[in-house]
């Protein structure tokens, strides 16, 4: 079997989807991008049981699907999704002293998920059979 093209390309892609998250979040850095794209993928995940979180994970590029499940300590019973005001306070709070995000983060981030990075119909097809919210949060605005 040869190599996917999908792990040929990884790092080119990953440098042109945090491109997109900089400009389209207006931060100034990519450092500041991925901080955001970070806290955005984090949250999210925290709504998810382990096996929503890897069927979510399955259709994420090599490098996001790693930062997805970056330092997991998954246990328990995760919340249910929140609204929008609650989950991007969830994204404020990961690395206070650090994160830029703006208050459109989430919203930013599946915009430049959905354009980039993933096939729209594979992610919206996960999405319908995750946890209630979970299509919402990925919802570009």
């Amino acid at each position: 079997m040869p190599m996917p093209m999908a792990y040929w390309k990884a790092s080119e892609d990953f440098d042109a989807f945090i491109a997109d998250v900089r400009d389209t979040c207006m931060l100034q850095t990519h450092h500041q991008a991925y901080h955001t794209l970070r806290a955005v993928l984090h949250v999210f995940r925290s709504h998810l049981t382990v096996a929503d979180a890897l069927t979510f994970a399955n259709v994420l590029p090599p490098v996001t699907r790693a930062i997805f499940v970056e330092d997991w300590a998954p246990g328990g019973d995760p919340a249910p999704f929140p609204g929008r005001e609650a989950l991007q306070r969830e994204v404020k709070e990961i690395r206070p002293d650090h994160n830029l995000a703006p208050e459109s983060a989430i919203g930013d981030v599946a915009a430049a998920l959905r354009r980039s990075s993933v096939d729209g119909r594979d992610l919206d097809r996960v999405l319908a059979a995750l946890p209630q919210g979970a299509a919402e949060f990925w919802a570009a605005r």
